[in-house]
């Protein structure tokens, strides 16, 4: 069903405040963080594009956007850089990202242009006042998420239709190479967004294929739910027992006529009981 009709040019970046009862998400394209929840929708302008986000607390968000990762007061609207974001290349912006149960916060950040992407984006990690640059190389970083027990992390790369885990310490730095968790190459399968259930089950948004598909963690298919829009964008569990899946969609780069055929392309949907997720972790400023 659909939880949201604002249709988004490049949904992305939803989450489930545990504390608010409500989900966020971006339009990255239309510089906006969307909500919806028992107050109603709400949306707010930024002057840069933002892509991702994590709860500091019942008011703040830390909020990636294409110059910098700053704090949001959702009572105020007053906003605080904490760190810049590759500030040497101005051609790039964030994209996918996520809290881990360290405290920390990974964002990914890919080329602003469809033709100059290749091998121009990279993965970094926030924590504790210190960043991090964890995975260069990348072209459009996506499938952020983290095992339950927070020692597996998840990312993908959607150019190179692959999905890798890497082993995570204590702290929640690597502890070692990742290594290839799913590989859709040379398939019509392009990873996009993630997130992870109760049970350790990777759930993963495809772009251009209605879905999001859901893998063990062992990396055997399991099952799919379908969406009624192509670009199916991030994935993300709520509700007040945590077992609604909402799944961000997009409209970019859709012609009028396909856009005539998916009418509902780029709002948010919403399919109940599911499966049981987990709450999204705090960033801990």
């Amino acid at each position: 069903m659909i939880f949201d009709d604002r249709a988004c040019e490049l949904g992305e970046g939803a989450f489930w405040h545990p504390g608010r009862q409500q989900l966020f998400w971006c339009d990255i394209l239309n510089r906006q963080l969307l909500s919806q929840g028992p107050d109603g929708p709400t949306v707010w302008n930024f002057p840069e594009m933002i892509s991702a986000m994590a709860w500091v607390d019942n008011d703040v968000l830390l909020i990636a956007s294409a110059v910098d990762v700053f704090l949001f007061d959702l009572e105020t609207g007053e906003t605080r850089a904490i760190a810049p974001l590759e500030a040497s290349k101005p051609a790039n912006r964030s994209n996918d990202g996520r809290a881990d149960r360290q405290g920390g916060f990974w964002i990914g950040t890919m080329a602003r242009e469809d033709a100059d992407r290749k091998g121009k984006g990279a993965i970094y990690r926030l924590y504790q006042g210190q960043g991090r640059c964890l995975f260069p190389g990348l072209s459009i970083p996506n499938a952020i998420c983290f095992s339950p027990d927070g020692g597996t992390a998840y990312f993908a790369d959607t150019m190179a239709q692959t999905v890798w885990k890497v082993a995570l310490d204590a702290d929640g730095w690597p502890a070692g190479p990742q290594e290839v968790f799913l590989d859709f190459t040379g398939t019509d399968i392009f990873p996009d967004g993630a997130t992870i259930d109760a049970e350790g089950n990777f759930w993963n948004a495809q772009w251009g294929s209605s879905r999001v598909a859901c893998y063990s963690p062992a990396g055997q298919f399991l099952r799919e739910v379908s969406f009624g829009a192509p670009h199916t964008s991030c994935p993300a569990f709520g509700g007040p027992d945590m077992t609604t899946l909402y799944c961000t969609t997009a409209r970019e780069g859709m012609s009028p006529e396909a856009l005539a055929a998916h009418p509902d392309a780029g709002r948010v949907f919403a399919v109940h009981d599911v499966a049981k997720g987990l709450p999204e972790p705090r960033f801990r400023a």
